[in-house]
């Protein structure tokens, strides 16, 4: 797919330093943290600018290259597998904080900064970057901004488009696009359009992002449950209640046993469901809302509802609830994690929906996830070369995916389409709603160089290998 006189086009632009091609190093791009989903790129870039990428896009419309933007690869749809070939974009020099506005509560940063690291740096001086994805400590984002991701915190503060001000972008064409700012309301909003959009439409090159001043106080507890409807009762009651709290977290009884396991902290592996609740603002309000919750727990079941001492205790909780994944992955050499998403009146139901879906197909799921805005993490511990229990892998989850819409729910509540849910997306949208959207990709994207095939799915519900 590219000549020698393409490449020496791309290193005309990035330089040689900054273009990748070794066997060894399209293999190091070829797969992102989706089990299964694989394809080698025909070449990596990393370039420096806005203008480099522009550059860079001219070339590849002119020869119909692929294009697939990169943050960390922590994706979990292979939103960002190169599955068409093509080049990669890598922007780890693009990583920067150019600008930390107090007085506009704004922060404008390139796509490459570290989530974590971004806030850390506005809490550094009192400030608060809400969206908190479990990858933060390496996820970008740039990659948060393409996917919109979520975090524990989502209930109470949003989601990654809620913070996003204004977008430096470059279009399918070349053009370099500047949409919203700190104060915008003209024209379409053509920042909203691309926050998700998976590098579909175009590629983000800077954003805007609004902050938060600091919340002076945050409590966190743990309420364990005998009983997973009366962990959901409770969920229910609290929102009710009219109490939105920063933090409600759910593990179900088979992750709590290999969250422990892993982090070795005591939680109660006995338990059939627990709930880690935190709250944060002025200390009147949270020792207000901590007391009522807690109420409300011990009034709908729970066992025993225990207040982190310290915040060193409190900081272990959310790491626990964090790692879960990775306590996961330690199972089995294949893990695939998802996220149904449904009405938070309906946790209970699609909880055991989700059980009794595991006893058909004869698989262990381990259910945790956002209980506060029903986005559940139903995962599996297989094995891809097990070609029969991938088989009925891929059933259950179709079975959940139905479950969870028919319960008013939808297909995926912050790990975006990608490939591996754009087979379902009509379930969701129906025909008439996928082709509304295949209309903007036409607009924005003609010739079908950005992320080809994310998003709008082929024929098959199969997780593929390719090679190339």
């Amino acid at each position: 797919m590219i000549t020698s006189s393409i490449k020496q086009s791309f290193i005309r632009i990035v330089g040689e330093a900054f273009y990748y091609d070794s066997p060894a190093e399209r293999l190091v791009y070829s797969y992102d943290a989706t089990p299964n989903y694989q394809a080698m790129p025909d070449a990596i870039l990393s370039p420096s600018s806005a203008e480099e990428i522009a550059s860079i896009v001219k070339v590849c419309g002119e020869h119909g290259i692929p294009i697939v933007p990169r943050g960390s690869g922590t994706n979990l749809c292979a939103g960002t597998c190169p599955t068409e070939g093509g080049i990669v974009l890598l922007f780890t020099r693009m990583n920067r904080i150019l600008e930390l506005d107090e007085e506009n509560l704004t922060v404008t940063v390139q796509p490459g900064v570290i989530t974590g690291e971004l806030i850390a740096s506005v809490e550094a001086i009192g400030l608060f970057y809400p969206p908190d994805p479990s990858s933060m400590k390496i996820s970008t984002i740039g990659g948060n901004i393409n996917e919109n991701s979520g975090g524990l915190r989502g209930l109470k503060y949003g989601v990654t488009r809620d913070y996003v001000l204004a977008l430096e972008a470059v279009l399918p064409n070349g053009d370099i696009i500047r949409t919203g700012g700190k104060l915008d309301v003209a024209g379409y909003d053509l920042t909203r359009l691309l926050v998700g959009s998976e590098g579909t439409l175009g590629i983000i090159t800077e954003a805007t992002l609004k902050l938060l001043p600091l919340p002076e106080t945050k409590k966190t507890m743990l309420a364990t449950y005998g009983d997973m409807e009366a962990a959901a009762k409770s969920v229910s009651h609290i929102i009710s209640g009219k109490i939105i709290p920063a933090t409600l977290e759910f593990l179900d009884q088979p992750t709590l046993a290999v969250v422990e396991d892993f982090a070795r902290i005591g939680l109660p592996t006995e338990a059939k469901a627990v709930l880690l609740i935190e709250q944060d603002g002025p200390a009147e309000l949270v020792t207000r809302d901590m007391t009522r919750m807690k109420e409300i727990c011990l009034e709908h079941g729970a066992v025993s509802v225990e207040l982190a001492a310290t915040p060193e205790e409190a900081e272990a909780l959310r790491t626990a609830r964090r790692s879960a994944l990775s306590a996961l992955a330690r199972l089995k050499p294949t893990t695939i994690l998802e996220d149904a998403t449904v009405p938070r009146s309906e946790i209970a139901t699609m909880v055991s929906a989700i059980n009794r879906i595991a006893e058909k197909y004869k698989l262990n799921i381990c259910t945790f996830g956002h209980a506060g805005d029903g986005n559940l993490h139903p995962t599996v511990a297989t094995d891809a070369r097990d070609h029969e229990e991938m088989e009925r892998v891929e059933a259950a989850f179709a079975e959940i995916f139905s479950e969870a819409i028919s319960l008013g729910g939808t297909i995926t509540g912050e790990h975006g389409v990608g490939m591996m849910k754009a087979p379902y997306l009509e379930w969701k949208l129906g025909p008439e709603g996928v082709n509304a959207m295949k209309l903007i990709k036409q607009a924005f994207d003609p010739g079908n160089i950005m992320n080809p095939n994310k998003v709008f799915a082929k024929e098959s519900r199969k997780r593929v290998v390719i090679s190339r």
